[in-house]
C-alpha cells in the first residue's frame, strides 16, 4: 500500500485552458479514492498526471513521500485500466494478463503463479484460453483488471471503466470492483461521471468543476453535508429541489411572494444574525425530506396538484409544482396518491439547506 499527496497540482495546455487549477489533498493507505465530475471538470487530467501521461504544469506530487513530477511512468510503479479495455485481440487471456511481466522479464514460473492468483479472484480461470473477441464485456472488463493487479503495483489508477457496459452489467461489476479493493486493500483512484459509482464504491469522493475541487468528502458527507449548490445538485438522484425564496424579516419563507407554511427563525437563527433575514436566498430540500399526503379539509401544511407519479416499486416519486417550481418528491408506494389528484406536502425543516443566491456557497445554521 501506498500514500500520495497533491501540493498545489495543476495543468495548463498550450491553448491556455486551465484544465486542473491547484488540486490539492493527501490519499491515504489502501483508499479507495472517486474523482467525480460533468465532463470536462478535469478528472481524467488529474489521473493522467498522476500516470505521467500528462506533464504537471505546476504543484508537485509525491507518493511515499518520493516526489514523482519527472519520473517516467514506466518507473511510478502504477498500474492503470482504462475505459476501452486495451485488450490485444490476438493474445488469449492468460497471455494478455502475463504480458506486463514478460516485458519486466520476471521469472516464468513467478508470472505463471500470478496470472493463476489473479484469474482466480476474477473468476476468469475457466476464461484463460480464451481471445477477447468470445468474451462478455464483463470479462473484457475483469481482463483488463487481471492485468493491472499480476503487476502488483502501489497504486491503480481507473479511468471510467464501467462505462461501457450495460446497467446491470455495471452494477454487478461494483460489487466487484468494491469486494476486489478489500481483498487486496491496494490505494485506488478510480474516474468517474457517474455518482451512484461514486457514491457505491468510495472510502472518499473528490468532486471537481472547472478543474476546481468543489468538497471532498465521504460518500454519507457528501450526500448529508454539502458544501455548495453545485455539490447538492449534483450529487443525489432524483437531485436536490431548489428554490429561490426570500426570507422575511419574521422568518416566514416567501416563494414569488406566496408564504410558505415553513417557519425557519428557531431553526435557523444564524441566517438571521448573517442578515439574510429580508433577503432572497436559495433553498433546498431533498426529495425524501418532502412529506406528502392526499388532501384533507384537516391537513395541516401546502396544498398542489400531482402533475405526475411514477411507481419505483417500494417507493414512488411524486412531482407537483411550487408556483413556477417544478418540485419532486419521494415517497412510500403505499401512500395513496395519483396523478392530477390534490395533495398537502410539508418540508422536514431539519433537513432543509440554505445557499447564498450570488456564491452558491451553504449557510450554515445553528440547529
Amino acid at each position: 500500500m501506498s500514500t500520495m499527496r497533491f501540493d498545489k497540482v495543476s495543468k495548463v495546455f498550450l491553448n491556455g485552458v486551465e484544465a486542473v487549477h491547484e488540486f490539492t489533498m493527501d490519499v491515504h493507505e489502501g483508499e479507495f479514492i472517486v474523482l467525480v465530475g460533468p465532463s470536462g471538470c478535469g478528472k481524467s487530467t488529474t489521473l493522467r498526471m498522476v500516470a505521467g501521461l500528462e506533464e504537471i504544469t505546476s504543484g508537485d506530487l509525491f507518493i511515499d513521500d518520493k516526489r514523482i513530477n519527472n519520473v517516467a511512468p514506466k518507473d511510478r510503479d502504477i498500474a492503470m485500466v482504462f475505459q476501452n479495455y486495451a485488450l490485444y485481440s490476438h493474445m488469449t487471456v492468460y497471455h494478455n494478463m502475463a504480458f506486463s511481466l514478460v516485458l519486466r522479464l520476471e521469472n516464468p514460473n513467478k508470472i505463471h503463479e500470478r496470472v493463476l492468483w489473479a484469474a482466480d479472484i476474477l473468476g476468469l480461470t475457466p476464461y484463460l484460453n480464451r481471445k477477447p473477441a468470445y468474451l462478455s464485456g464483463g470479462q473484457r472488463q475483469r481482463v483488463a483488471l487481471g492485468r493491472a493487479i499480476v503487476r502488483d503495483p502501489k497504486i491503480f489508477l481507473l479511468d471510467e471503466p464501467l462505462s461501457n457496459l450495460d446497467a446491470k452489467l455495471r452494477n454487478s461489476m461494483r460489487k466487484e470492483l468494491k469486494d476486489l479493493h478489500h481483498r487486496l486493500q491496494t490505494t485506488m483512484i478510480y474516474v468517474t461521471h457517474d455518482q451512484i459509482e461514486a457514491l457505491t464504491l468510495a472510502d472518499r469522493i473528490v468532486l471537481m468543476k472547472d478543474g476546481v475541487i468543489q468538497q471532498i468528502s465521504t460518500p454519507f458527507e457528501i450526500y448529508h453535508d454539502p458544501e455548495n449548490l453545485f455539490v447538492a445538485n449534483f450529487i443525489g438522484t432524483p437531485p436536490m429541489n431548489v428554490f429561490e425564496l426570500t426570507i422575511r424579516s419574521d422568518g416566514q419563507l416567501m416563494i414569488e411572494g406566496t408564504p410558505l407554511d415553513i417557519s425557519v427563525h428557531t431553526a435557523f437563527l444564524s441566517l438571521k444574525k448573517q442578515n439574510y433575514f429580508g433577503k432572497q436566498v436559495v433553498v433546498g430540500v431533498r426529495p425524501e425530506y418532502i412529506r406528502v399526503e392526499p388532501a384533507q379539509p384537516t391537513a395541516q401544511g401546502n396544498f398542489a396538484v400531482v402533475d405526475i407519479y411514477e411507481l419505483l416499486g417500494a417507493d414512488a416519486l411524486v412531482h407537483f409544482m411550487i408556483e413556477s417550481t417544478s418540485v419532486t418528491a419521494k415517497v412510500s408506494e403505499l401512500i395513496p396518491i395519483k396523478a392530477k389528484e390534490s395533495i398537502c406536502y410539508q418540508f422536514d425543516v431539519e433537513h432543509l439547506y440554505f445557499f447564498d443566491r450570488e456564491t452558491g456557497v451553504r449557510i450554515r445554521g445553528e440547529r
